[in-house]
């Protein structure tokens, strides 16, 4: 069996299949493990939704911030962005087993043979494992209740949840939990996740900030930490226990595909 990671696919449909071929995915022998975000951008969101959920077992996923801004779409809780091509998957007529199979899908998923964490947008540095599989656990459960929208979903848009605290009790929970797992890039140094600054690490101005895996972890180096999200990294952390596979398809960039038992990662051109 062959474990095959990709980053954000955000609808780039035309992409992940080519970089399928490239390496012979076979869904009866294989795994395709993805870090989230597989809609939104690209041309081809139903497509890659329905793909993906059509693989079964097969495939490996945790949700990101767009999966979960779906939802709030489809509950007619938020508008689209015009910049996303979502009207062909909210008009689809399998878009509410779609949303449902979504709602099924963690926040975090371990490999633990090969000490692998898989999240969208990263780990607190400040988590074990214990502690994160637990906050992931309890969104899982919010979202598979039958009010999810108004208890969760609806209540998850602020920025209020920003530092992590054991005493966090109800909907801060949650939200931080969402907010580190599906958001989080740079960190202040007492741990405080910043929402506004998407700029590569070399870049950005804020000299009181550092990217999250920057700071010790208590998962790291242990584990590889798998994730996406940032596609301004363009897949570099300099730091061998943290992969970082977002590298920008959408954007006009490529998608990236890591063979993990080869430790080789394969990409695709954006094809438009």
């Amino acid at each position: 069996m062959a474990h095959y990671f990709v980053g954000d696919v955000q609808g780039c449909f035309a992409e992940l299949s080519l970089l399928l071929q490239k390496v012979d995915f076979n869904p009866s022998t294989d795994e395709l493990w993805a870090v989230g975000d597989l809609i939104a951008r690209g041309s081809e969101s139903l497509a890659t939704l329905r793909f993906f959920k059509s693989l079964d077992n097969s495939a490996k996923i945790v949700l990101g911030n767009h999966d979960l801004h779906l939802l709030a779409l489809h509950g007619k809780l938020k508008r689209p962005n015009p910049q996303d091509n979502l009207a062909e998957l909210l008009n689809a007529s399998d878009i509410n087993s779609l949303t449902d199979w979504i709602r099924q899908q963690p926040l975090v998923r371990t490999l633990p043979e090969h000490n692998i964490i898989m999240t969208h947008a990263g780990v607190p540095p400040q988590w074990d494992v214990s502690t994160l599989l637990q906050e992931a656990e309890q969104v899982s459960t919010a979202l598979q209740q039958h009010d999810y929208l108004t208890a969760l979903i609806a209540k998850m848009y602020t920025e209020d949840s920003q530092q992590w605290s054991s005493d966090l009790a109800g909907i801060d929970r949650l939200r931080y939990c969402i907010n580190a797992l599906t958001r989080m890039r740079f960190l202040y140094p007492d741990g405080r996740l910043d929402f506004k600054c998407k700029t590569p690490p070399q870049q950005q101005a804020h000299a009181s900030l550092k990217p999250w895996f920057e700071f010790p972890s208590r998962c790291a180096p242990k584990n590889t930490l798998v994730f996406g999200h940032w596609a301004a990294l363009m897949g570099q952390t300099n730091h061998p226990h943290y992969m970082a596979l977002d590298t920008g398809c959408c954007w006009g960039e490529h998608l990236t595909l890591w063979h993990l038992e080869k430790n080789e990662k394969i990409t695709q051109k954006r094809l438009i």
